[in-house]
């Protein structure tokens, strides 16, 4: 926890308000009962994920409880500040099970509720509080969400997707929801919520917006300048093998990388056009040039922009040399993308950002990141994909 946060004891829980951001403390007995979710919210329970006062098939659901701990690599839940847009897995998380057959029913009330939120029975949609992991028994609330986006199709807003592992298949859920601008949730509405009356008096102003016309108000939160240092930029270990198994493919041959960092970026940016890559240069670089989309699409405007890779061992950082290079090549109205299995040391993040130079930088730790949330969760699976679209 930081210095600065708000921290509420574990035996104010029970009447305690939900404040954005705030931490809430577990006990200290050392078993179950130290759990700080099922004191602050009613009747959830001490264990899972995706926890709920009600039940899914009965459809009486009164609100959810999505708790995330951001140590499952291969279910990568993501919180967007900048878009408000908060991306979360249902709880079909291994082979053996039809989509819908959980344990809790998780999955099945994730369908139900964004069924409702394109009709009119939005009074049916529970309220969903989002609370993360930090240490221990703490958990802290990141906020109240909406199912679904208002720049989002149904489609985006909920898929079914496949996952394999050890050679077998199965579905489970994505689900997109959005956080509201709501800065505090009082312990008045809960209590209102756990009798049934999610619109009383006092119902969030954006919940009862949303409910009433599907109008979201989301909370956003616009990034101050990134500057990350190595630790931020490197992967956790599962990730480090993932990254090194794509050091290690184009070892004998690092200028064939061009192609994968192409390809890396495309998963990023899905709206990337046209991509060349260049002929060899004599410094031993080698570039790609391409256009990223914007508009509809029956009149879109093409950005321009300038690639350039690195695959470095995961010691060897990228510095100022190396970046230099690209912001020579930028011209008005371009950006850059840097792409590295490794890190951008801190002189050169530093001078690219006060410069304010258009480049995006991509490290191994976002590497990781963007195949985790493609399907490739291993060093096993990255290496497949490896040999299937860069084979020696």
């Amino acid at each position: 926890m930081g210095e600065k946060d708000h921290v509420v004891p574990f035996t104010d829980l029970a009447l305690a308000d939900l404040v954005l951001d705030a931490v809430y403390e577990g006990g200290k007995s050392g078993n179950i009962s130290d759990d700080a979710l099922s004191h602050v919210l009613p009747g959830v329970g001490n264990q899972g994920g995706f926890r709920f006062n009600g039940s899914p098939l009965k459809q009486d659901v009164r609100f959810v409880l999505l708790f995330t701990t951001g140590a499952e690599p291969d279910w990568p839940d993501t919180l967007d500040p900048q878009t408000g847009l908060f991306t979360y897995f249902g709880d079909n998380r291994h082979p053996g099970k039809e989509l819908h057959e959980t344990a809790r029913k998780g999955n099945v009330l994730l369908r139900d509720i964004f069924e409702w939120s394109h009709c009119a029975s939005r009074t049916k949609v529970p309220p969903i509080f989002l609370f993360q992991k930090t240490s221990g028994r703490d958990v802290r609330f990141r906020g109240l969400l909406a199912p679904g986006g208002p720049a989002l199709t149904s489609d985006d807003e909920l898929q079914a997707i496949w996952r394999s592992t050890k050679g077998v298949r199965f579905q489970n859920y994505r689900a997109r929801f959005t956080v509201l601008d709501v800065p505090k949730i009082s312990r008045a509405w809960i209590n209102n919520l756990v009798a049934g009356n999610p619109l009383s008096p006092d119902c969030p102003e954006p919940w009862r917006e949303w409910v009433e016309a599907r109008t979201y108000r989301p909370l956003l939160a616009p990034s101050t300048t990134i500057i990350r240092n190595k630790a931020e930029q490197e992967p956790d270990q599962a990730g480090k093998q993932m990254v090194a198994a794509i050091h290690q493919h184009f070892s004998s041959r690092p200028h064939d990388f061009e192609a994968c960092a192409v390809e890396l970026w495309r998963m990023m940016a899905p709206s990337t056009g046209a991509c060349d890559i260049t002929q060899r240069s004599r410094d031993g670089g080698r570039d790609a040039v391409g256009e990223y989309l914007l508009g509809p699409a029956g009149d879109r405007v093409a950005v321009e922009f300038a690639l350039e890779a690195k695959c470095y061992a995961a010691d060897n950082s990228v510095g100022v040399k190396e970046v230099a290079r690209l912001v020579s090549r930028i011209r008005h109205r371009q950006f850059g993308v840097f792409v590295t299995t490794s890190h951008f040391n801190s002189q050169v993040y530093q001078e690219v950002r006060d410069d304010s130079h258009p480049i995006i930088m991509i490290c191994g730790r976002d590497i990781a990141d963007t195949l985790r949330s493609h399907g490739y969760g291993d060093a096993q699976a990255v290496q497949a994909w490896l040999d299937q679209h860069f084979p020696a």
